[in-house]
């Protein structure tokens, strides 16, 4: 059984003590994609010996860097917090993502902040996860002292899940066919 999850507003109280297997990501609606991840980061965390850390943003980049119009969010913080808890993660940072924020390469971000702030060992991302302003990928970092985990492509029904995708369904009136793109009720979510 973990403890409670904490949820930290940038790195500075973040324990330095710590060997963290580290997420990064959006993660709006904590969908089965997400789930996938989430599952292999606690995975990682517990032969670490170390903890389950989420780095998520806040605001979300796109409405950040003014590219959120109608753009509609499945949770928010405290809804997301609330599902990302549910997997037994250990930390919620959320960073304050600006256009400073923005222009952070990927390199310097996991290095820099992931690394030294949170002391990241293990780092699962996504099929197509990308960081920075210079859109690196996992596989273009080589960093010494980091392991990546890569998790595949989620499909349910043939159907890639994204939270995009989701938000489609969910205009369209298609709530059974987002709920299994969720794995969780749309119940659980804001609307």
């Amino acid at each position: 059984m973990h403890n409670a999850m904490q949820i930290l507003h940038g790195t500075a109280t973040f324990p330095r003590d710590r060997v963290a297997a580290v997420t990064v990501g959006s993660f709006d609606g904590v969908h089965r994609g997400h789930q996938a991840l989430l599952r292999a980061l606690r995975e990682e965390a517990d032969r670490l010996g170390g903890v389950a850390v989420v780095v998520s943003f806040d605001p979300h980049p796109r409405v950040a860097l003014g590219r959120g119009e109608g753009l509609k969010l499945l949770t928010d913080t405290e809804e997301k917090a609330t599902l990302l808890a549910a997997y037994g993660v250990d930390y919620l940072v959320v960073m304050h993502f600006d256009e400073a924020f923005s222009r952070m390469s990927g390199a310097t971000f996991v290095s820099s902040i992931l690394m030294e702030q949170i002391g990241a060992k293990s780092l699962i991302v996504g099929y197509n996860h990308r960081f920075g302003h210079d859109r690196i990928t996992a596989n273009e970092l080589h960093i010494e002292g980091l392991e990546i985990v890569c998790v595949e492509r989620c499909e349910v029904e043939g159907r890639k899940v994204s939270s995009s995708e989701i938000r489609r369904l969910l205009a369209e009136g298609n709530n059974t066919a987002a709920e299994r793109l969720l794995g969780h009720s749309i119940n659980r979510l804001k609307q």
